[in-house]
């Protein structure tokens, strides 16, 4: 069978005719490329889309000044400052909401008809999703170092030194990879773009607030204090803050990468099932 018409426009590869299985090659390292080749399409077109990025990176600026000054006079964390304390929980918050933009690109490009352009390619269909989760990791690191510098600035250091600063920051984007999977597949079950925006934040807000990033669960009344104990972000978020302020950590972080590679698994495995027969809207 003759190869498929394919034609590219700037909004990306458009196909003008099937592609039958047969036809799409297999193998990792083809996966990789494919997967690649999406992921550089989507940071190519951050340019020109700069208010997203500009306000992508105001709304953790926000928060970072503003629980630095509406807070930090009044709550008490023994032995640190409350500033050491805070910026922790507001980068594991921040990253954790940027992983929502995976949800709303997937459901933008489902509603617009460009998932079934997409399926009609001999690439990897997992390379699609993956493709969409690694550009939109790496928009939040973009980000995360706007909101560091400014953390800086405000006071914040790295009290148990660069590396162990830099494997708590890591720890942090790993574990918003891991949720950009369940964003995703919150964005190609939902009937619109303004759904997947509320159904990919709706549920974040108690995730977070219920945990240690902003108060010691030992200050919350006793039923609040378990839902906090038993989150898996209080455990991502000590072990990051433990990282950055030179305490032990102790199994936390091992903990929070298997929840990490946990909710890959089970999320990489339920979205690329339902990205099969997701139809456009």
């Amino acid at each position: 069978m003759s190869a498929p018409t394919v034609d590219t426009n700037e909004g990306g590869p458009v196909a003008a005719g099937k592609v039958w299985a047969g036809d799409v090659p297999g193998g990792a390292l083809w996966a990789l490329r494919d997967s690649w080749n999406e992921a550089t399409r989507h940071l190519r077109a951050m340019p020109r889309s700069p208010e997203l990025l500009m306000f992508a990176t105001l709304q953790p600026i926000m928060f970072v000044v503003l629980f630095r000054y509406v807070f930090g006079g009044s709550i008490d964390i023994p032995g640190m400052s409350y500033t050491q304390y805070l910026m922790p929980g507001i980068f594991a918050q921040t990253v954790l909401f940027g992983s929502a933009f995976t949800g709303v690109g997937l459901a933008e490009d489902l509603q617009k008809g460009f998932i079934d352009r997409l399926r009609s390619l001999p690439i990897s269909q997992s390379a699609v999703l993956i493709g969409r989760t690694v550009s939109d990791a790496l928009r939040n690191l973009v980000t995360f170092t706007v909101m560091l510098l400014v953390a800086f600035a405000l006071g914040f250091r790295f009290e148990g030194g660069v590396v162990n600063g830099l494997a708590a920051t890591g720890l942090l984007l790993v574990f918003s990879y891991a949720f950009s999977w369940i964003q995703a597949l919150i964005g190609l079950s939902v009937s619109s773009v303004e759904a997947a925006n509320s159904a990919g934040f709706i549920w974040m807000f108690p995730l977070t607030f219920v945990s240690s990033a902003f108060v010691d669960p030992a200050q919350m009344t006793p039923w609040v204090r378990t839902l906090a104990e038993y989150n898996p972000f209080t455990l991502v978020t000590d072990a990051a803050r433990a990282l950055y302020n030179g305490q032990d950590p102790r199994g936390a972080v091992w903990q929070s990468l298997l929840w990490a590679l946990g909710i890959i698994v089970v999320f990489a495995t339920l979205t690329v099932r339902r990205f099969t027969s997701a139809a456009s809207r």
